[in-house]
């Protein structure tokens, strides 16, 4: 049972690996200049996966269908607090004396929507993969207004950077809001197919170039006295720690298959390349970021199929 479901999601996590490798390949080869990535990772994040995202919405969600969609954001809430709780932990654990925020940033924030998204695309097909699709956004709800505020003030942590309420309402989390207002009131039913098959089309790209600029943006990652010891003990919570106790939790307390899917595979995830894009934003220095993000996502390759592998078969024996 685990051999066949950790095949299925193996060949998902290999066909992510081929467009991220590519991605990374383009920017090595300077096939793809670093100006041109950040034109592509901006053109995705505030166009093409918010017309993914109202597509998707507007499409198959609804509040009946959904009564709870409420408690997804508090989902997210609770991951990244218990990511921050086992950083912590590990921290007194290690007694590391510096770059410590980078290191509960390394632990408490995951690539929470285009990893898993790719995922789910490669693993389900249907209903199923549009209902994980709605539980992802809804997800992301939570997650990009916590990642763009504490995310940008760990990374940041200086007096004269002032938070700006407007950071956390990125066009994905606007595209939500959004979508949930239109369909609150009644008006995603009277948005006309020559304004939604557009739209439609142009979300349908999300994955495939997300995973370029995932791969493009490991590409930039410079590895330079690696801290053997922090990255040991980061991914370890990161990767092992974290899913294991999540599974634990999960299978314990009997919640629906797919709700329990999410969480696991959100535990799994690796670090969020977002972290090397603020410090590179704000020209902090990179101590651990870089480092982290790359071998999450090198280890993660292993690690993802292996929890989700085992959830799949302990899920559906229980």
């Amino acid at each position: 049972m685990f051999l066949e479901h950790f095949k299925v999601t193996g060949i998902a996590m290999a066909q992510i690996f081929i467009l991220g490798a590519l991605g990374y390949a383009l920017v090595k080869k300077n096939m793809l200049s670093h100006a041109g990535l950040e034109a592509l990772s901006r053109l995705v994040i505030q166009v093409i996966f918010p017309a993914l995202i109202l597509s998707q919405m507007l499409q198959n969600f609804s509040f009946g269908l959904y009564p709870d969609w409420w408690i997804f954001p508090l989902i997210s809430l609770a991951i990244t607090i218990f990511g921050l709780i086992i950083g912590f932990l590990l921290l007194k654990l290690i007694k590391l004396k510096a770059h410590k925020l980078q290191f509960l940033s390394l632990v408490g924030f995951q690539n929470s929507g285009y990893l898993p998204l790719a995922m789910v695309a490669g693993m389900f097909t249907g209903a199923q993969a549009n209902e994980i699709f709605i539980f992802i956004f809804l997800f992301l709800l939570g997650f990009d207004l916590v990642a763009w505020s504490l995310g940008i003030y760990m990374l940041t942590y200086e007096k004269q950077i002032k938070f700006k309420l407007r950071s956390i309402f990125s066009p994905p989390v606007i595209a939500n809001l959004a979508s949930l207002g239109l369909i609150a009131l009644g008006l995603n039913k009277f948005i006309p197919a020559g304004v939604f098959k557009p739209l439609q089309m142009v979300g349908n790209c999300t994955l495939p170039l997300a995973m370029l600029v995932v791969g493009g943006n490991i590409a930039l990652v410079q590895l330079k006295d690696v801290d053997k010891k922090a990255v040991f003990f980061f991914l370890l919570g990161k990767l092992i720690i974290l899913p294991a106790l999540g599974m634990l939790i999960v299978l314990k307390s009997g919640l629906p298959y797919l709700l329990g899917f999410l969480i696991i595979m959100q535990l799994a995830m690796p670090s969020a390349t977002s972290l090397s894009v603020i410090i590179r934003h704000y020209k902090k220095e990179d101590k651990l970021i870089s480092q982290g993000v790359f071998f999450s996502h090198i280890v993660s390759l292993l690690t993802i199929p292996v929890f989700l592998g085992l959830y799949l078969s302990w899920a559906v024996l229980k």
